[in-house]
């Protein structure tokens, strides 16, 4: 029986692949992801294929560090920046106005895109690595549990992706808030990870919710 790679060589073959326009899964601070590089169409078009998503539904997208966020998303609202200090690196993904230079692949045809820091050091490793921001989905079926472990993955997707990276189970195990910051009132299209209260407090704003059958959209 094979033992698994040491993680540091884990991430440099993940890197390669993901420059060569592969996909692979990777753990971070929520759920296993699945990423494709955000700036190659083909490879994000193969997440869809992989997972059986609607092409209707937009990908979230990972960058690495705050300053990364205008390569995908413009203009950057000053409630924007204040939730991004606040809780990134972590479990909040908020919806921004897309950057122009982005491809529509990933955000459906639309003209926003969801984005996220997480907090785990090897979603951010691939993201330095590749140059790029990765696609944050979740690495499960459509509709199917998000996984919180490398076997989880294994079971869901199986042979359909180049590579899973095994850290080890997910700390939370809970997917990121989704939050809509497109127009002037907040909306959450998904509770997750980081409560309504934390974000109404941390920035003295008030948000509204939508119905559950918005979270579907976002796994």
């Amino acid at each position: 029986m094979s033992s698994t790679p040491p993680i540091e060589q884990q991430i440099e073959q993940a890197i390669d692949i993901l420059k060569g326009g592969g996909v692979v899964a990777f753990p971070t601070d929520t759920v296993y992801g699945l990423g494709a590089s955000a700036f190659i169409d083909h490879a994000v078009e193969r997440v869809y294929r992989v997972k059986g998503r609607p092409r209707h539904l937009p990908l979230p997208l990972l960058v690495s560090s705050v300053s990364e966020i205008e390569m995908v998303a413009h203009p950057v609202s000053d409630m924007a920046w204040c939730l991004v200090q606040r809780f990134l690196p972590g479990g909040l993904t908020v919806v921004l106005p897309k950057a122009p230079s982005l491809s529509t692949i990933a955000v459906a045809g639309g003209e926003s895109v969801a984005v996220r820091i997480p907090n785990h050091p090897i979603p951010l490793s691939l993201v330095h690595g590749l140059g790029a921001p990765i696609t944050g989905t979740s690495a499960n079926r459509s509709g199917d549990i998000s996984p919180r472990t490398a076997d989880e993955v294994y079971r869901q997707l199986g042979d359909r992706i180049d590579l899973v990276i095994d850290g080890g189970g997910c700390s939370e195990g809970v997917e990121s808030t989704v939050l809509d910051l497109t127009s002037q009132i907040p909306r959450i299209l998904r509770e997750g990870a980081i409560s309504r209260d934390e974000i109404e407090r941390a920035c003295g704003i008030k948000i509204q919710g939508v119905s559950e059958n918005a979270n579907r959209h976002w796994e």
